[in-house]
């Protein structure tokens, strides 16, 4: 096996230990600044709420939708008008197609076969802009989070952006993807360091309106004023502290530990993350379910001033074996009644609430929002690991998918892309998760993604893609 570019300097265990503690810190480099080839905007969006739909969300079915192919490529579903003229998406996202004059589709985004065909490489190539490397071909989904993979690029954002008063540069919730030990590469700071990690809020099924972080949540009994004596939180990090063996990093390690408690002692922390005073009515336009109220926690952030929101769907396992999946958007089985009945209904409600929101409080200009997945589905029905074509399930397809861009500076109502008749592969100039990227920097005014190893050796964020700049206004 290959090794990483940059070697870890901590052991794997304690990698993913701290990472889930979230503001504990390693450094393996300092940040430099160069420049890409797309001219800077006047106006650069402030912040970016990312909507990933957990286990490969189908194109062909919602975005991309081939209306004259066969029967066994175009599925069950049919096309409506949006309030863009041109733009058609499923007719089981009606709240959606109201809000398509603020948004844009991306078509025909492929992995150009650099992908594996499996979730890791599709969360890493997705979430970072860069391909997998050998390691997840060797690997496949057992394959872990180093600390050189390249950053997830709300990471690159949020070190290049100055740094929040009171809240952390990037949050993700409802969930770290995935179950231990499959935790999905590509959603951590990696090589840029720790401290740039994302700081997790945990949410659950059974209380969606309540929001919890490993460096946030006190025992039952412990008052914040009761921490400055018991610091228990410094105990459980100072467990992590033995694996780590580099003097440097450990230095970094103790000035997280002291933003970890500035955190539990601000009360602006504690509001921001407070949605049960939102009004009833507004919760049940984004519904009160965990992916609804993970929109609506986005959006608060947003006013807050966080610069980078992931938001992972979090995944329903009460219709795992109905679906073939693990309870999300990987429908290896059943999936138009899966799509209908339980992904889109509550999609719909929670997206199209959180563009009408941003949109009426003005924020809609200076937020970029993004929807994207690990893969597209493959476009003829029928996975033989759910019967076939009596499972009517689509299997994973990296070759093709779709990308919704709104807010940001985005110009909405556009189409930018073409896929062939069937929606398998892109019919003229493919567009790859690095222009993605690209364009999310681009948005967010990040033009500078130089950076320097510990060694002190240049080296560039993400060298490949370009700007989609034509979605621009």
């Amino acid at each position: 096996m290959k090794s990483p570019l940059f070697s870890p300097v901590m052991g794997r265990r304690a990698f993913l230990a701290a990472s889930t503690v979230g503001l504990a810190g390693l450094s393996f480099g300092r940040s430099a600044f160069g420049a890409t080839t797309a001219a800077p905007r006047k106006k650069p969006a402030k912040s970016t709420i990312l909507f990933f739909l957990c286990g490969g969300s189908s194109h062909i079915d919602m975005w991309d939708m081939k209306p004259d192919a066969p029967v066994e490529y175009r599925g069950e579903f049919q096309p409506i008008r949006t309030s863009a003229p041109d733009i058609r998406i499923c007719e089981h996202l009606p709240l959606t197609a109201k809000q398509a004059h603020h948004f844009s589709l991306v078509h025909g985004l492929t992995d150009a076969g650099r992908g594996t065909g499996d979730h890791h490489a599709g969360y890493y190539y997705n979430l970072t802009g860069h391909a997998p490397d050998e390691t997840f071909r060797q690997q496949g989904n057992d394959r872990r989070p180093y600390p050189g993979d390249w950053p997830h690029i709300g990471c690159v954002i949020g070190s290049r952006r100055p740094a929040h008063a009171k809240l952390p540069q990037v949050i993700t919730l409802p969930h770290k993807p995935s179950k231990l030990p499959y935790t999905r590469p590509g959603q951590f700071a990696g090589r840029l360091g720790m401290e740039h990690d994302p700081f997790y809020l945990n949410g659950s099924f059974e209380q969606p309106l309540q929001f919890s972080a490993p460096t946030l949540t006190l025992d039952a009994g412990m008052s914040a004023g009761r921490m400055g004596d018991r610091r228990t939180l410094l105990t459980e990090l100072n467990s992590l502290r033995r694996e780590l063996d580099h003097e440097l990093v450990v230095r970094n390690y103790v000035k997280q530990q002291e933003r970890a408690f500035a955190l539990l002692s601000s009360g602006a922390t504690v509001g921001a993350f407070d949605i049960a005073n939102e009004p009833l009515a507004l919760r049940e336009r984004y519904g009160q379910t965990i992916n609804g109220t993970s929109l609506l926690m986005a959006r608060r952030l947003v006013e807050a001033g966080v610069p980078f929101i992931t938001v992972f769907w979090k995944e329903n396992e009460a219709i795992a074996e109905r679906c073939k999946s693990a309870g999300g958007w990987d429908t290896h089985g059943n999936n138009f009644n899966c799509l209908k009945d339980n992904l889109l209904p509550e999609f719909d409600r929670g997206f199209s609430a959180l563009l009408e929101d941003l949109a009426q409080r003005g924020l809609l200009e200076d937020t970029l929002v993004m929807v994207t997945s690990e893969m597209g589905r493959k476009p003829q029905v029928g996975d033989p690991r759910s019967g076939g074509r009596a499972g009517a399930g689509r299997d994973h397809w990296t070759a093709c998918m779709s990308v919704v861009l709104a807010g940001g500076g985005i110009q909405g109502g556009q189409v930018i892309g073409e896929t062939d008749a069937h929606a398998a592969y892109p019919k003229d100039n493919p567009i790859g998760p690095e222009d993605i990227a690209k364009t999310v920097y681009h948005a967010m005014g990040i033009h500078n993604l130089e950076a320097t190893d510990i060694q002190g050796r240049p080296y560039n964020l993400l060298e490949e893609g370009r700007a989609l700049t034509q979605l621009f206004g």
